[in-house]
Order: structure tokens, then sequence, then C-alpha cells
């Protein structure tokens, strides 16, 4: 993977960028969330970003040691403050972990998880059609499960919404998606990232 272009959204510390992959050691009280529930926003979390206006499917497979309850790792789309999602692992205890993603639209957050056992490393791929997106992952890299579909709302409409005569086009926005990680509580782990695919979108549009 040809990292030149991408760039970082609150730059880390500690990290490392190599052919083989990127590293980051996560900081104490970072986190990505906004209002929803706790009512407070956090957006200092670091991520390490490429800008595309194209369709995509992005695969990585992600390692981590973590050390205390909420610590994460995983992928992200961000656009700004307040429309972004991430997709990880988050650390509860050494018997479960919860694998989800949360979905941040108009500056609030949802949170989406299914309990799974305490695990070192997951694969994950993210795929663009427009302003809609599919989240999937796998322990091996191989079998990858639905996660979720997600919308957006700030880049527009999907394409049925604007008739399905109009076949599935790049969307006219760019967005910025790539990795990111973080500890909201008192801790620091260091998150690894490899195994990167960057190639056209597989995820087929409806009915096609």
């Amino acid at each position: 993977m040809d990292f030149s272009l991408w760039q970082w959204i609150n730059q880390p510390q500690k990290y490392q960028v190599s052919a083989g992959g990127v590293e980051i050691v996560t900081e104490p009280g970072t986190d990505f969330w906004q209002r929803t529930f706790y009512g407070f926003r956090n957006d200092n979390a670091p991520a390490f970003v490429l800008a595309s206006d194209e369709n995509f499917t992005f695969t990585t497979r992600v390692a981590f040691d973590y050390k205390r309850q909420f610590d994460q790792c995983g992928l992200i789309v961000y656009i700004d403050g307040e429309n972004w999602f991430k997709a990880s692992i988050e650390h509860e205890n050494e018997d479960f972990a919860r694998l989800g993603s949360v979905v941040t639209n108009n500056g609030y957050s949802d949170w989406a998880t299914t309990d799974i056992a305490a695990v070192a490393s997951m694969w994950y791929r993210l795929s663009r059609r427009g302003p809609d997106f599919l989240i999937e992952s796998c322990a091996g890299g191989h079998n990858f499960k639905q996660m979720r579909i997600f919308h957006l709302h700030c880049l527009g409409e999907t394409t049925e919404e604007m008739g399905k005569q109009n076949p599935p086009l790049p969307a006219e926005h760019s967005v910025r998606f790539g990795l990111y990680a973080c500890s909201p509580l008192d801790s620091s782990f260091k998150a690894r990232f490899s195994d990167f695919r960057l190639e056209d979108c597989l995820w087929q549009a409806h009915g096609a």
C-alpha cells in the first residue's frame, strides 16, 4: 500500500508507517463520539485516512493488545466532526468484547454491537456506493459477514432515491476513510494494521 497520499486526523505522538503496515500507540482520553445518551462530545482520536470521490472496497487486518475497557481500533469514514462512521472491537474484560459500529449523522452517534469472545485481531472490509456503505468483518480474512449497511446523510441521496434509471455512479462528495485507534479511559495500547487491499467496489447494487 502506498501511503504517500494519506493524512492524519489528530496525529498521535507515537506511530509508525511502513510498507508492511501502520502502527498506532493510543493516548489516554481519546475517542470519537457525539452527544447521544452520554452527552459528551469527543473528536480527538487519531485517524490515518485517504480521500476519495470514487466507490471502493477497502480491506485490512487489525491486531491489538487492549489494556482497559473501551480500548478500540478499526476502520473509519470521516467527513467532519459531526458526520462519520467507525467499526471496531471494543474491549470489555478478559471474558468478552463488543464487535460493533457507530454511525454519526448531523452530530448524533448511535452504537450497534454484538458480544463476542475476547480476541486479538479482526479483518474488516468497507465498501462504498455513493452515500451508502457496507461494513463486513471476519476472523480469518476470507468469509466476511455483514455487520451493517448505513447511510451518511450529508453525502446526499442514494441511486434508488434519484431514480432506478440512473446507473450507480461515484458520489459527488469526497470522503476520507481509513484507520483509527483510541483509548477513552486512562490507557494506552498498540494497534497494528496490515494486509491492505483497495479495489473497485465489490458491493453490487441492489437488484443487480
